[in-house]
C-alpha cells in the first residue's frame, strides 16, 4: 500500500475477495470491496456513523463541517448548505464557469507548454470561491488558495503517518496549522461583515448561512459557519480540478478528440462521466461501525473502520469491459451492449445520505470547462512522468504538461 496504494487495491481484490482486513500500525481497516459491497453499505447506514471516520478531516474542516457530522446534526447542515446546490442555481452558475475557464485560456499562447492541471485548478478555485461565498473572498482567492493548500498536503500523509505529523508537532503539521489560523482570520472578518451588513439580493452559500436561523430561533455560530465556508473551498476545488487534470491527460493522448468539430452536450456529459470512472478522485470512502453485523460470510465488528473504493468498483472488467481503457463511448446509450450502471457501480461521489453535496456543481463545471477548452485551443502531450497521489482526492503529482497548438 505504500508502495503503490492504487495498484495494490485492485490486487488485494483478486486475491482475497470482497472483505479483506489489514492494519496499518496500531490502525485497523476493514475494506468492503465491490459493488455487492457498496450496495450493502448504502442501503445500511443506520450500522455505520461518519464521524469517527472523518476525524482525519477535523483539521482541515474545523469541528462542525458537513463533512465530519452525522445524524439530525448532518440533516440541519446539509439542509441549510443545499439551496446553493439546487439545479436551478447551477444554472445560473455556467457564465462564471465559462469566464473563468476563458481567462486561463486568453492567457495561453501558441508554443508554449503549460501546466493544464494546475492552470485549469486556478479557475476551478476562482469559481468555487467567487459562486459559494462573494466578490470580497473571490478577491483574496490566490492567498487563501495558497494557505488552504498547506492544510490539504495533510491529506496525501497515510493516516500514521498524519497521527504522527499531530503528535510530535513535526514542521509540515505545524505549517498548516499556522496557514489553518490565516484562512480562520479571514474567514470571521467575512462573516463579521455579513452580519453587519445584510443583503437581500445576495444568494451566495455564505449569505444564506449568516441569515439562516433555527427552528428554535437560533442562528449559526461563527465557528459552524467557517467550518462549512472552509470544507465547501477545500472539497470544491480540490477533487474537481484533480478530475480535470485527468480529462486532460486522458485527451491529449487521444487525438480524434481534438477534431475540429462541435462537441454536444451528451458528449460532454460522456468525457466527464468517463474520466470519473478511470480516475475517481475519491479513491476511499469511509464508515465507522456503530453495530456488528455479517457480510459474505465475515463478522464485521462494532468499532471497525470500514473503507470502500469507488476505484476499485470502477476498474473492474466484469463491470467495465476494457476497464483501464479511457472509452467515453461506453456511455452512449444507443451504443450495443450498452449497461447503465447502478449508484453501487458508479460512484464517484458516493451515495446515500452523505452523498456529496457539490456532485452536479462539479459536474456541470468540469462540462463547461471541457467544452470550453475543446472550443477555443488544440493541445498536444509532452513527455512526461504521469503518477496518481492523494487519498483524500488522486490527482496528477506532476501535474499534466500539454503544448499548446493553436488557440482560438
Amino acid at each position: 500500500m505504500l508502495r503503490r496504494p492504487y495498484d495494490e487495491l485492485i490486487d488485494m481484490y483478486r486475491r482475497r475477495g470482497s472483505v479483506v482486513k489489514t492494519r496499518m500500525g496500531p490502525i485497523r481497516f476493514t475494506y468492503l470491496l465491490g459493488p455487492e459491497a457498496n450496495q450493502f453499505v448504502f442501503a445500511n447506514s443506520h450500522l455505520f456513523r461518519w464521524r469517527e471516520a472523518m476525524e482525519f478531516l477535523v483539521p482541515i474542516t474545523g469541528e462542525t463541517a458537513l463533512l465530519v457530522s452525522d445524524g439530525d446534526t448532518h440533516k440541519r447542515r446539509r439542509r441549510l448548505v443545499a439551496p446553493a446546490f439546487h439545479h436551478r442555481q447551477i444554472a445560473g452558475y455556467v457564465d462564471a464557469f465559462r469566464r473563468n475557464a476563458d481567462r486561463v485560456i486568453d492567457e495561453w499562447q501558441p508554443g508554449t507548454v503549460v501546466d493544464a492541471y494546475a492552470e485549469f485548478r486556478r479557475a476551478i478555485r476562482r469559481s468555487t470561491i467567487e459562486l459559494l461565498f462573494g466578490d470580497r473572498l473571490a478577491a483574496d482567492e490566490q492567498q487563501l488558495g495558497d494557505q488552504l493548500q498547506l492544510v490539504l498536503d495533510l491529506l496525501d500523509l497515510l493516516p500514521v503517518e498524519r497521527l504522527l505529523q499531530e503528535r510530535l508537532g513535526l514542521p509540515t503539521w505545524k505549517r498548516a496549522q499556522v496557514a489553518k489560523a490565516e484562512v480562520d482570520v479571514r474567514i470571521y472578518e467575512e462573516i463579521a461583515y455579513r452580519r453587519a451588513n445584510p443583503d437581500d439580493s445576495a444568494t451566495d452559500v455564505l449569505s444564506a448561512l449568516v441569515e439562516a436561523v433555527d427552528e428554535d430561533g437560533s442562528q449559526l455560530s461563527d465557528e459552524e459557519i467557517r467550518d462549512q465556508v472552509i470544507s465547501l473551498i477545500a472539497a470544491g476545488y480540490e477533487t474537481t480540478s484533480a478530475a480535470m487534470g485527468w480529462l486532460v491527460h486522458e485527451l491529449v493522448n487521444a487525438p480524434e478528440h481534438w477534431e475540429p468539430a462541435p462537441y454536444d452536450a451528451p458528449e460532454i456529459a460522456n468525457l466527464v462521466s468517463e474520466v470519473l470512472r478511470l480516475h475517481p478522485p475519491a479513491v476511499f470512502s469511509g464508515r465507522y461501525v456503530t453495530t456488528e453485523f455479517e457480510f459474505a460470510g465475515e463478522q464485521i465488528p462494532a468499532g471497525t473502520q470500514l473503507v470502500i473504493s469507488p476505484f476499485i468498483t470502477h476498474r473492474l472488467e466484469e463491470i467495465w469491459p476494457e476497464p483501464k481503457r479511457f472509452d467515453p463511448e461506453r456511455w452512449n446509450p444507443d451504443r450495443p451492449g450498452y449497461h447503465k450502471p447502478t449508484p453501487a457501480e458508479f460512484l464517484p461521489f458516493a451515495a446515500g445520505p452523505h452523498r456529496c453535496i457539490g456532485a452536479t456543481f462539479a459536474t456541470v463545471e468540469l462540462q463547461v470547462i471541457v467544452s470550453r477548452m475543446l472550443e477555443r485551443v488544440t493541445l498536444s502531450p509532452v513527455p512526461q512522468r504521469i503518477q496518481p497521489i492523494g487519498y483524500g482526492a488522486m490527482r496528477p503529482r506532476y501535474g499534466v504538461q500539454v503544448r499548446v497548438d493553436d488557440v482560438r
